[in-house]
């Protein structure tokens, strides 16, 4: 803590507020918007939000090991193996654990005996609303895969875990939902059954 900052300084709940608001840019997926924004010590400013549902990232986890996604992401040009995960823009409110049973079908054609929540999580909150539901999937069924137009080119596989720590020292799992995701897993381990 900076040393001119009191241990027991307190800061207004909404440090930050907007003062007007308009949208820059709206698609199915996302909205853009800028605030004029006023800070509790009267600094006048902008801020550029993101506005995504909050989606849901699944875990399947079984023999040990983990079964995750491949797949081209364009922003960053690459591909990189992660968790299941997603949202459904035309239900932006759906039930976290119905979203992940139909995602983790959808992407990898498990369907998951027990799906065991978490938590919930912000992935970039800097700049964007958007959170996710962290759901543990276990007894896992396999069946077939029903990707859509967007994910054509997914893969599916399941690494063992240190396989999957491999990945992430490599270079080669960057997603950091997905890591964040295994901290939660790791924090949940020991809990009784939770991996019976």
């Amino acid at each position: 803590m900076p040393e001119n900052l009191p241990a027991t300084a307190s800061f207004p709940h909404h440090e930050l507020v907007a003062t007007s608001s308009k949208v820059i840019y709206r698609n199915r997926w996302m909205t853009v918007r800028e605030d004029e924004t006023l800070r509790f010590d009267g600094h006048e400013g902008i801020f550029g939000v993101v506005e995504k549902p909050d989606f849901s990232l699944i875990i399947p986890h079984s023999n040990g090991g983990f079964h995750l996604v491949e797949q081209y992401r364009y922003p960053v040009r690459g591909r990189y193996w992660e968790f299941p995960q997603g949202s459904w823009e035309g239900q932006p409110d759906a039930d976290p654990v119905a979203l992940a049973a139909g995602e983790l079908q959808e992407e990898t054609g498990l369907r998951a005996g027990s799906l065991v929540w978490l938590g919930h999580l912000f992935g970039s909150y800097g700049y964007c609303d958007q959170g996710f539901n962290v759901l543990l999937a276990t007894h896992l069924l396999l069946g077939e895969a029903r990707l859509d137009e967007e994910e054509m080119g997914l893969v599916s596989r399941w690494f063992s875990e240190e396989e999957v720590w491999r990945l992430i020292v490599e270079g080669r799992f960057k997603d950091a939902p997905s890591i964040a995701a295994l901290a939660l897993f790791e924090r949940h381990r020991g809990r009784e059954g939770l991996l019976t």
